[in-house]
């Protein structure tokens, strides 16, 4: 009996991986994520599944990030009840996501509601903050390189993946076939994480492809963030720094302390970190020694590396300290969160500075001050981009091609097919003609929606 994968999500985009295993009438979801970015994406979210979740057996998640995990509540709103399996660390990091997820979409669903600039009335979130914390109840997990059962006959394996703590990428045996899905692979010179382990051996193979046709600079975060720091500081500036609250907040904090060691950036210029689901992450990151490159004494160093912020009344505050300072919020790509509302009070005056930390999905805030938008609409408005707009290049927590290439390169047998997924349509097929070119591989890049034997 054949084994079926269908791509309903993490195709053609980098966000919603979500992917369907069906074998002798079970079915298993591994990544659970939300469509976000262009409004076509986000759509997706609210149109049902092309099965009933009360009918699936059950979901692995390679990481807690919420294009893998956030539509999790939401499947479990609508009637799924089995086991979500996933790595101590992710479950300790859904554990803050999630609930943050959902109480994010009522605050924004009732601003909306409040200033009437929503085409929907009323608008509604997805789900709320108490529908995020009951599936938190469906969590079960297992450890790194241990084989375990999320379903009758069926055999699992976490492997760890670098990018985040607890990501993984996972090995799935069924039907006689072995499928593994990389997950978000983590970069080998990553600041926080170590590298990804390498591939067990596997017939089927999905890689995802984020940074499928690009490859990263040699210059390291802390010798680039050092410059952009320092000159906003210099003319009195505030910079303004969307960042992933899980892993790439860390990260900054870090290379943020030990500028300030080096006095490369002003030792006494004012940090806050304001972003609550980001100050439990940091503090994750002790309880979890041993999982990525710091110790204990440098844990400790990032967690004093900023003001944490964590009431919105403490996040009002920051704007009354008008001499200059640097803000971390949530979220990455200026989706929602706090940062919006710092980019509405900052944006506008050229002093100011905005840091983006990483890649930016198209159709997201963030993108549209990458790509030189003059305008950016925030809370109903047009507000107009006079602050100085910084990417950085050496910040992100994905691997690039030539880093993809190179796990791809330590599987120990040529698989039978790769899928290649989570990656935007030029960045999937760069790696694709790669794959084929330089291993000569067959592989593909699914379409969303379709399906295809293991």
């Amino acid at each position: 009996m054949s084994v079926n994968i269908t791509f309903l999500g993490g195709t053609g985009t980098v966000t919603g991986s979500k992917y369907l295993v069906e074998h002798a009438g079970q079915r298993l979801l591994v990544d659970c994520g939300l469509f976000q970015g262009y409004k076509q994406l986000r759509l997706r979210n609210r149109r049902p599944l092309p099965f009933e979740p009360r009918h699936l057996g059950a979901v692995l998640l390679t990481h807690a990030h919420l294009d893998h995990s956030g539509y999790l509540p939401l499947l479990a709103k609508e009637g799924f009840h089995g086991k979500v399996w996933a790595t101590p660390a992710t479950r300790d990091l859904a554990a803050i996501l999630l609930p943050d997820s959902g109480h994010i979409q009522e605050e924004d669903a009732a601003f909306a509601n409040r200033h009437g600039f929503s085409k929907h009335a009323p608008a509604l979130p997805l789900y709320t903050e108490e529908d995020a914390r009951r599936s938190l109840k469906l969590l079960h997990t297992e450890p790194m390189q241990q084989d375990f059962e999320p379903l009758p006959g069926w055999r699992a394996r976490f492997t760890g993946a670098g990018h985040i703590l607890g990501a993984a990428s996972v090995l799935l045996q069924v039907g006689g076939r072995r499928i593994l899905f990389s997950g978000d692979l983590g970069r080998p010179d990553d600041l926080l994480m170590k590298p990804p382990e390498a591939a067990p051996a596997a017939d089927t193979v999905l890689i995802e492809s984020t940074y499928g046709d690009r490859e990263h600079p040699k210059e390291d975060v802390v010798a680039e963030l050092g410059p952009a720091l320092a000159r906003v500081a210099a003319r009195g500036g505030t910079a303004v720094v969307p960042v992933f609250a899980v892993g790439r907040a860390q990260a900054l904090l870090h290379a943020i302390a030990e500028l300030k060691a080096r006095h490369a950036i002003p030792p006494s210029l004012p940090i806050y970190l304001d972003s609550p689901m980001a100050i439990h992450t940091t503090e994750l990151f002790q309880h979890h020694l041993g999982e990525h490159r710091l110790d204990a004494a440098q844990c400790r160093a990032m967690g004093h590396a900023a003001h944490f912020t964590v009431t919105p009344d403490q996040s009002r505050a920051i704007a009354m300290n008008h001499g200059p300072k640097v803000v971390l919020a949530a979220s990455g790509m200026a989706t929602g969160g706090r940062v919006l509302h710092h980019l509405a009070q900052y944006l506008g005056d050229h002093r100011h500075m905005v840091i983006l930390t990483g890649y930016q999905a198209p159709g997201t805030r963030g993108a549209t001050l990458a790509a030189g938008g003059t305008h950016l609409r925030l809370h109903g408005q047009d507000i107009p981009v006079r602050a100085d707009v910084v990417q950085l290049q050496s910040a992100s927590a994905h691997a690039d091609a030539g880093q993809l290439m190179a796990w791809l390169r330590t599987l120990p047998s040529r698989p039978h097919q790769v899928f290649v997924v989570h990656g935007d349509p030029e960045a999937s097929d760069a790696l694709r003609l790669r794959i084929e070119k330089e291993l000569r591989w067959p592989a593909m890049v699914p379409e969303h929606g379709a399906t295809w034997p293991a």
